[in-house]
């Protein structure tokens, strides 16, 4: 078949479009009038065709339209009316297989962020807490917050007039069966839910003497223990599964979430018990199922028909205990924030399954910063794009598709990702040897034209270079000035931090100015459009594909085209007083941040405010002085009336959202806050082995029943203007 596209778009001189599709692009001739025009020859009628158009100048697309078109299948198209999302026919030649079709662009559609019922009408402003479930505490639970705990948080979220619950990652980090699995960005699937999560007696565990006293001796303990935690709850579950799953699997219920989770369900099932029977979740150990293979993994299941129905079993109960909890908080006007991981673990149901969208000959990890002198290495593999783009990014809708059957709005984990990431190969464990990638790396040719020999990737001197280079003893390592590319041979990216080894000491004075400028335009200017290229390859059609509210986390090392993209796509930014976006601020004015943002005063990765106002005197006294306004020194501690005052500035703020940990709402309130600052922090990044196990120190109820304090909460968001009015029940 031949499609024959159409598509009115007025250019200016320089600029092109072009239609592109499966990762490849097809160019259009310019009709007249601002008419486009594309022929594409050799397709099949039986196949969908999802295509998009992109405005390219100078050899970089600068613009894509918002989601894609669809050109359906034969059968299809018959049944649909021959009609697909934002395209129309206007006429086909069935003799010659011939289909014309006239397009309009796809924009952007206007308020994007305001489309959900709950906050439209206007740039209006709203509040909400930041908290991870297994940090909930509630006389209900079992040792770790639950599901089922998030009604009373919805409960205490709504008579405060909050609109908003963020959550960490919810997913299943299920590995080694240790406290060190407790870490909720590296989980062993993107789509099953964390067995932790269950409330016992709603998946059929009986609430009998037993299980009342072994509750609350695990309730009472100040932090999550998370080994036993689990080990309990999953004896429990397997009690109760033995029980009624005859009843459970009979039901419709299960047979309609078993037919619209199959997909990834029964991988997840067989990857569970097979890291069970060889002990290791790295399937690469596994012997005979190293490879996935779908026909062995089906007698696989059959001949451990029981283990994997159990795996089935407690998902399916998961899955409708979060369901719902989100009926119950859009019945009360408040929405769940969920979080989008921008890592995926090597040793994962993903990774096994679809080897093919990994590199999983590189690391992900950041460059070196004010905080890490080495950067950092994650350990994710990163992303092969490119071949993601083949079949339209459908491993990733799919992944959001499942988000937005449980949130209304997801953080972006590090945004920068869908730019550039920073990509270190699998023999270093230093960041220094990393690179961003994408990139646009010097040839060897570009190199050595501006006079760089061999020697500077780490071979022996050449006689281009200085005495001094060649007289010194063997390097190290990382003691070079560029690294290779791993995947294009002969193309080399200037090393991050390089003016600080000896190799860059020992070049002549004009090789160190040469290199500067290489360096400089290579860190800073070279990647500008290619990144925002990359981003829009990604992101319009990824976010066209879901209802939530996209909020981005972009701190660190943000490119310019990070933030100018962001708007353009109406993604929100996210706004921290004390790491300003503005390298020359100390602190960020709350006054002056975008509406499309979340403000917070902490992230789980910080210390809560209390905690940090003790960590540096000098610096919480120039906040205390500059920020706050007041004379003389600050208070040692940071008192109740100091807590208000900074967050009174976070709610006074333009910034769409005023998200605050529950820590820090609580920091107002003498009584209520905790003794300890310092046990209220959640993770330390700097810590690789960290345990995540901070638990409220008060149970819900105990929070809901506060009424002086939530009365004061109440009145500060009234008059911020970003109390809800929605926070009654819903008929």
């Amino acid at each position: 078949m031949q499609l024959v596209t159409k598509i009115e778009y007025n250019t200016v001189w320089g600029e092109e479009l072009v239609l592109r599709s499966a990762g490849k692009s097809y160019p259009m001739e310019y009709a007249g009038q601002g008419i486009w025009r594309a022929s594409i020859d050799g397709l099949d009628p039986a196949r969908d065709f999802e295509y998009h158009y992109e405005l390219v100048r100078d050899g970089f697309m600068v613009r894509r339209e918002w989601g894609s078109h669809v050109i359906q299948a034969a059968a299809k198209g018959a049944a649909a009316g021959k009609k697909g999302r934002g395209m129309h026919s206007t006429g086909q030649d069935v003799a010659d297989c011939v289909k014309n079709v006239t397009d309009w662009w796809l924009d952007v559609p206007e308020d994007l962020p305001l489309r959900h019922g709950l906050f439209a009408g206007g740039q209006r402003r709203f509040a909400g807490t930041a908290i991870p479930v297994f940090s909930l505490r509630s006389k209900g639970s079992f040792g770790v917050g639950e599901f089922h705990d998030l009604k009373k948080m919805v409960d205490w979220a709504a008579m405060t007039g909050q609109s908003v619950i963020q959550l960490l990652p919810v997913n299943d980090t299920t590995m080694y069966g240790t406290w060190e699995d407790s870490y909720p960005y590296n989980a062993n699937s993107t789509f099953a839910l964390h067995p932790q999560f269950v409330h016992l007696p709603a998946a059929g565990v009986k609430a009998d003497k037993e299980y009342k006293a072994l509750q609350k001796e695990l309730n009472a303990l100040p932090q999550v223990d998370y080994e036993r935690v689990n080990s309990e709850k999953d004896r429990l579950l397997r009690k109760a599964f033995e029980e009624t799953w005859g009843k459970v699997s009979s039901s419709r219920a299960y047979a309609d979430f078993f037919a619209e989770n199959s997909g990834w369900l029964i991988p997840y099932a067989a990857f569970r018990a097979l890291r069970d029977r060889f002990g290791t979740p790295e399937f690469g150990k596994w012997k005979g199922y190293s490879v996935y293979d779908a026909a062995k993994v089906g007698r696989f299941c059959k001949k451990n028909q029981a283990e994997i129905d159990y795996h089935c079993f407690v998902q399916y109960h998961l899955h409708r205990q979060l369901l719902d909890v989100r009926r119950y908080t859009r019945a009360h006007g408040v929405i769940l924030k969920g979080d989008l991981p921008i890592g995926i673990s090597r040793t994962s149901v993903d990774a096994w399954l679809y080897p093919e969208l990994f590199h999983l000959d590189s690391q992900a990890g950041a460059p070196p910063d004010a905080f890490s002198a080495d950067g950092q290495n994650w350990g994710f593999p990163t992303y092969d794009w490119e071949k993601m783009e083949e079949d339209g990014y459908a491993w990733w809708k799919s992944r959001l598709r499942k988000m937005s059957g449980y949130f209304d709005a997801f953080r972006i984990d590090h945004i920068l990702g869908f730019f550039r990431i920073w990509e270190i190969p699998v023999q270093y464990r230093s960041g220094l040897m990393g690179h961003f990638s994408p990139a646009l790396p010097y040839s060897g040719d570009e190199l050595r034209g501006y006079g760089f020999g061999d020697c500077i990737y780490g071979q022996e001197p050449c006689d281009s270079c200085c005495d001094a280079l060649k007289n010194r003893k063997a390097v190290s390592q990382t003691d070079v000035l560029f690294v290779e590319d791993p995947r294009k041979k002969d193309y080399w990216h200037p090393r991050i931090g390089a003016q600080s080894t000896a190799a860059y000491a020992s070049l002549e004075g004009w090789r160190k100015d040469a290199y500067n400028r290489l360096y400089d335009d290579f860190f800073y200017r070279r990647h500008n459009r290619f990144w925002k290229e990359s981003a829009l390859r990604k992101l319009p059609d990824l976010l066209a594909s879901t209802g939530m509210i996209a909020c981005g986390e972009d701190l660190g090392m943000i490119p310019d085209c990070v933030p100018e993209t962001m708007a353009e796509l109406q993604i929100l930014s996210l706004e921290i007083q004390r790491m300003p976006k503005s390298m020359h601020e100390e602190f960020a004015d709350p006054s002056s941040y975008p509406y499309y943002s979340v403000c917070t005063t902490s992230t789980h990765d910080m210390n809560p405010l209390r905690a940090w106002w003790e960590e540096d005197h000098g610096l919480s006294r120039r906040f205390f002085n500059g920020m706050l306004g007041y004379c003389g020194d600050a208070p040692v501690s940071c008192e109740p009336w100091i807590c208000r005052n900074v967050i009174e500035q976070h709610l006074a703020s333009p910034a769409m959202f005023t998200i605050l940990p529950l820590q820090d709402w609580l920091s107002i309130d003498g009584g209520l806050r905790f003794r300890d600052p310092a046990s209220e922090r959640i993770n330390i990044p700097a810590n690789p082995r960290h345990y995540w196990r901070y638990r409220m120190h008060l149970p819900l109820e105990e929070l809901i029943a506060s009424s002086g304090f939530n009365g004061t909460l109440h009145d500060m968001l009234a008059a911020s203007g970003r109390a809800s009015s929605a926070g009654q029940p819903q008929k």
